[in-house]
């Protein structure tokens, strides 16, 4: 179906005129509702059953990790089949992960060993959700010069509900349980699973030849691309470093600021809020070739509001401090995904999307572990410092060696 007519073409909501993205954008934006609203309930589950930083870090590990084993290999493999009827299946799975973990909950049969096992399966799901969710935006839209828009959009999404799940969910907590924002998150991949099936693509090209052809070949587009390359280092140092303050939240939610599960809502609420402003202003930019600069720039400012919120002990400036950061790590990000989106050929788009989200979400898996190993021994807001410093020196690295070129 052609693509409904919209005469500004720097309009902020222009690839919504396409009726296959519509119908994906409505049921992703309510099944990412549902899943932040999971994220929180079970981040507060882990600490108000083990009081534990690190216990913490190990299921945010094992619920990303497998995106850096996991996902390159998934790139190849998605690349060959249909990737719509794949996305079903997984949305499917996670859906019936999401319920499983409700009845354990409600029943009281959870406990830290079956969350870890949980997050494991939720981590392998999502090794297969995420690229196959990026690489498909391409064919859900009519006009290529509307993808950018699309991928910010679609980034928008995820933020939009970063900024209103929190809090939702801290309510939720407050007058139920963990089980029931796990129950309503199964539910939302209903609206998903809908969606998808009421889309209609045209055949796409899929890929040919061995798995172990098809990952080296992806492999080798992006090592001698520098521009993917840099882009790549990017997305690895600033989840390695910035993108674990998830892992600690609860921490300062509860022992720095003595509050509960609304306050950890309010603080992932105003991350979400700046990743929400983030999105905003992508979606309305039509350069790609501005993005590094942009997203250098936004690097450092997480780093400083890294190391602001370490030293914060007032709620109202912590706050601000989280809307930066989240402002930050969303700019470089979904900037990233931009711009490897843009360049990369439609045959090679879903292992080039998979090698992003192997190193964003597996090197973020790293980070966590080892910033809740730390804060047991340093204590969170020294660990939330020392990943605000790590941060400030690599864009001062990267700022003098554009500088020389």
């Amino acid at each position: 179906m052609p693509a409904l007519p919209l005469a500004p073409q720097h309009h902020l909501l222009r690839a919504l005129r396409h009726r296959n993205f519509r119908l994906y954008f409505i049921g992703h934006a309510i099944s990412t509702l549902g899943t932040w609203i999971q994220q929180v309930a079970l981040a507060w589950l882990i600490y108000r059953l083990s009081g534990s930083a690190a216990l913490l870090g190990l299921t945010t590990c094992v619920a990303l990790l497998p995106q850096l084993f996991v996902g390159p290999l998934a790139g190849a493999w998605i690349d060959r089949h249909d990737k719509r009827r794949l996305l079903i299946l997984v949305e499917a799975l996670l859906g019936v992960q999401a319920l499983v973990l409700a009845l354990l909950t409600w029943l009281g049969w959870i406990n830290p060993v079956l969350i870890v096992a949980m997050a494991a399966l939720m981590g392998v799901l999502n090794a297969f959700d995420t690229p196959l969710r990026q690489s498909l935006l391409s064919q859900f839209i009519d006009d290529r010069a509307d993808l950018p828009n699309a991928l910010a959009l679609n980034a928008m999404l995820f933020t939009a509900s970063r900024f209103i799940g929190p809090p939702l969910a801290g309510l939720l907590l407050g007058v139920s349980s963990e089980a029931l924002c796990f129950f309503l998150n199964g539910l939302s991949y209903l609206a998903l699973v809908i969606g998808l099936l009421l889309i209609h693509l045209r055949p796409a090209e899929r890929a040919a030849g061995s798995y172990r052809h098809l990952l080296g070949e992806g492999l080798r587009y992006a090592r001698h691309n520098p521009r993917i390359r840099a882009m790549m280092l990017s997305v690895l140092v600033i989840n390695f470093t910035a993108s674990s303050y998830a892992v600690l939240l609860p921490v300062f939610a509860k022992d720095i600021f003595a509050g509960d599960a609304t306050t950890l809502g309010w603080l992932w609420g105003a991350a979400g809020l700046g990743s929400l402003l983030s999105t905003v202003l992508l979606a309305s930019r039509l350069s790609v070739d501005s993005l590094p600069r942009t997203i250098l720039a936004a690097s450092a400012v997480t780093a400083l509001a890294l190391l602001v919120f370490a030293g914060s002990d007032m709620l109202p400036l912590s706050l601000a401090a989280m809307a930066l950061i989240g402002f930050g790590i969303t700019v470089s990000n979904v900037g990233t995904n931009i711009v490897l989106q843009s360049e990369a050929p439609e045959a090679l788009r879903g292992r080039i999307v998979s090698l992003y989200t192997s190193t964003r979400f597996g090197f973020d898996a790293l980070g966590g572990l080892l910033v809740g190993l730390l804060a047991a021994h340093l204590g969170a807001p020294w660990v939330m410092a020392l990943a605000g410093g790590v941060l400030l020196v690599y864009c001062g690295w990267v700022g003098l060696r554009s500088g020389r070129g």
